[in-house]
């Protein structure tokens, strides 16, 4: 950020800003077209595109943009970017495939669609921010093989979970401690919360019913500590994470075992901790000089020191990511390779052969964090290709789901992309 402000500032001078587009209209695409509109110099949000194209006006409108044109073809799209003036449509794909775009931010939690969009902006060379945790965390590898193929970045954005912690990681790393743990913080966690249970809070803060359930039952969590664990090669304790309890996050050096730390480190959370709003990363530092210093600074005796940031703000930090894609070719978080935490399929109630799985955060099934080499051995079910699977045979509450127990929907491209993920990396 320290360079970055700068940087956009001279954009801004320049009348040379960056151009993002936004795949996605909701709650949050809502706040990030306010963030980049009205508060972010030297970047300029050209174009908007939702299924329900009065979303997209809206998203403007909310903004202070009054005057936007409907588009429906790239070339009218590219027209309208020349102009300097703003564009929505309802076909995301005429974003991705326009010129004059630097990069889109997509923030719709959705995996088939998403990874049309994703698949579709990387073949038109443009740079791709994910605020969809549930698309990186399923196919994050193999979309990063198509990106470093076509020469541009793909990437969490700051202000989401993975993010911030990505950014103390690499804050703790600097400082010359060892990242032995990158965590998490939860307030609630019920793996049979559903959009029933969840609709007042859902409509309180104007948000969809089924990615607040998400939330609540774990299976967001387990999705962003995926993503963390592919961008740092830290692995889970044990299925579902251990997520202890505690009264302060400065407490969670003395919650998890120091012996699966100091073994290639871990991705967990800690739950009902405070500040409910942040993240920790644990490192660990045997210097007993520097222990000295680190005491000194009121980080504690050692050798494990928490480092937390008290807060995530997701609409307001994800700009960042698109500047440092655009000016630096850097990923906030991105996986280093293959795979490391995969998140399955569990049953969030009992249900019989031919019932049908509506997907996250809603009524038959939750998230869980597991290892992928568990998981490929187990040839269980992703939880983010789960949407539409019918079963082959009864299955019981909190049983976990392998693809021997689903027909997945014909045609998807996310099975496509995942088979090749598979492929490429076993």
């Amino acid at each position: 950020m320290i360079i970055l402000d700068r940087m956009l500032q001279e954009r801004q001078r320049d009348s040379r800003p960056i151009k993002v587009a936004l795949i996605g209209a909701g709650y949050m695409g809502r706040g990030l077209a306010l963030q980049l509109l009205r508060y972010t110099p030297g970047m300029e949000l050209v174009a908007i595109a939702n299924r329900t194209i009065a979303e997209a006006e809206r998203a403007y409108r909310e903004a202070g943009v009054e005057r936007v044109q409907r588009v429906d073809t790239p070339a009218a799209l590219e027209s309208q970017v020349r102009k300097g003036a703003y564009a929505v449509t309802d076909d995301a794909l005429v974003v991705c495939q326009a010129g004059g775009i630097d990069a889109i931010i997509e923030v719709t939690g959705e995996i088939e669609f998403g990874a049309h969009v994703v698949m579709s902006a990387i073949e038109h060379g443009k740079h791709v921010v994910l605020m969809n945790a549930e698309l990186d965390a399923t196919l994050g590898p193999i979309l990063k093989v198509y990106a470093d193929r076509a020469g541009v970045v793909i990437s969490n954005a700051d202000g989401d979970q993975p993010g911030v912690i990505m950014n103390l990681f690499r804050y703790v790393q600097g400082i010359g401690c060892r990242p032995v743990l990158a965590g998490n913080m939860k307030g609630l966690q019920d793996a049979y919360r559903t959009p029933e249970t969840q609709k007042g809070f859902a409509e309180k803060y104007g948000q969809k019913a089924h990615m607040v359930t998400s939330f609540a039952d774990g299976s967001k969590i387990s999705m962003e500590m995926a993503v963390v664990a592919n961008a740092t090669g830290f692995t889970v304790a044990r299925r579902g994470m251990l997520g202890p309890a505690c009264d302060h996050v400065s407490q969670a050096a003395e919650k998890f075992p120091r012996e699966s730390m100091l073994d290639g480190g871990l991705v967990d959370y800690v739950l009902g901790a405070q500040p409910g709003g942040g993240v920790f990363v644990i490192g660990y530092n045997e210097d007993p000089i520097q222990q000295g210093y680190l005491n000194y600074y009121k980080m504690g005796e050692g050798p494990f020191y928490v480092f937390y940031t008290p807060y995530h703000l997701c609409h307001f930090e994800a700009p960042m990511s698109v500047a440092r894609a655009v000016l630096y070719a850097d990923a906030t978080t991105a996986p280093l390779a293959g795979p490391v935490v995969e998140v399955l399929t569990a049953a969030k109630k009992d249900m019989k052969a031919g019932e049908v799985l509506d997907g996250i955060g809603r009524f038959t099934s939750y998230g869980l964090a597991d290892n992928a080499e568990v998981c490929r051995a187990q040839h269980l079910l992703p939880l983010g290709l789960s949407e539409g699977c019918k079963l082959t045979r009864d299955v019981s509450r909190d049983e976990v789901l392998s693809y021997e127990d689903v027909v997945l929907p014909e045609g998807r491209l996310c099975d496509r992309l995942r088979k090749e993920q598979n492929d490429h990396f076993s």
